[in-house]
C-alpha cells in the first residue's frame, strides 16, 4: 500500500470530540460566576437554568445575562476563570483523544476570554465561545461578533469535521443543555453528560453519574 493510501486509510478511522464547555467540560456556568461577582447572581443563575433546560432562546437570554456584568473590571475574568475546575475524567478524555491523534474542539456559550486559557492548558486549540466587550478595562455588558448559540455549535462542529476530512458519521458531540441538542443530533454520536432531562432523552448515550472518561467505552480504541 502507498504511503497516501495509507494515510488515508488511517485518516478514515479518527473520530473528531467537540464538546460544549459550562457544565460538561467544566464544572461551572461562566455568566453565573460572573454575575455573583456583579451582584446578580440569583436573577442570572435562574435565567441560566431556564435557557439550558430550553424554556428561553439562548442569544437573547445570553444577551439579557451579559447585561448585568456592566462596570465588572477585566481582571475579574482572570479571578473567574482561577474558580472553574474541570469536570471528572475530562483530562483524561482529553489525553486519550490525544494519544489516538483524534482531534479535540471546545464549543461554549461562554466567554473566549475565559475559556482560551483552559482549553491551552488541555492542549485543545479548536476552540469557538463568544467574547465580551471591554472598554476602558470594563466590561460594558455587550458582547462582540456573533453569538455562539445553538445553530452556531451545529455550525462548528460541521465546520471542524470538513476540516479534518472526518466524515459527520465519525464524530461525537457532548453537551448537556438544550443548547447543545442540535450538534448532538448533528453527530455520528450525540452524548448527553449529566444533561437536563430534555437532552438526555433526545442523546444517543446519556451519562448520569461518573466522569467523562467513560465516552471511551463508546468509542473505538483507534
Amino acid at each position: 500500500m502507498s504511503g497516501g493510501a495509507a494515510e488515508q486509510r488511517e485518516q478514515q478511522v479518527r473520530h473528531l470530540v467537540v464538546l460544549d464547555v459550562d457544565s460538561t467540560f467544566v464544572t461551572a456556568e461562566q455568566i453565573d460566576l460572573l454575575a455573583d461577582r456583579a451582584g446578580s447572581g440569583t436573577q442570572v443563575a435562574e435565567i441560566t437554568e431556564r435557557a439550558m433546560r430550553g424554556e428561553l432562546d439562548f442569544a437573547a437570554s445570553l444577551t439579557e445575562r451579559v447585561a448585568t456584568l456592566a462596570g465588572l473590571e477585566v481582571r475579574v475574568l482572570d479571578q473567574v476563570r482561577m474558580q472553574i475546575e474541570l469536570s471528572p475524567g475530562a483530562a483524561e478524555l482529553v489525553a486519550a483523544l490525544h494519544e489516538r491523534d483524534w482531534p479535540v474542539a471546545l464549543v461554549s456559550g461562554g466567554f473566549h476570554e475565559i475559556v482560551d486559557p483552559i482549553a491551552a492548558a488541555q492542549g485543545i486549540t479548536r476552540v469557538r465561545a463568544n467574547r465580551l466587550e471591554v472598554v476602558d478595562g470594563r466590561l460594558t455588558g455587550h458582547l462582540t461578533g456573533p453569538i455562539v448559540d445553538r445553530a452556531a455549535k451545529e455550525h462548528w462542529l460541521r465546520q471542524f469535521a470538513a476540516e479534518e476530512q472526518i466524515p459527520m458519521a465519525r464524530t461525537v458531540a457532548i453537551g448537556d443543555g438544550a443548547n447543545d441538542l442540535d450538534m448532538l443530533g448533528a453527530a455520528g454520536l450525540g452524548v448527553a453528560f449529566h444533561a437536563k432531562p430534555v437532552v438526555a432523552a433526545q442523546a444517543d448515550l446519556a451519562i448520569e453519574t461518573g466522569g467523562l472518561e467513560q465516552v471511551l467505552a463508546a468509542l473505538p480504541e483507534r
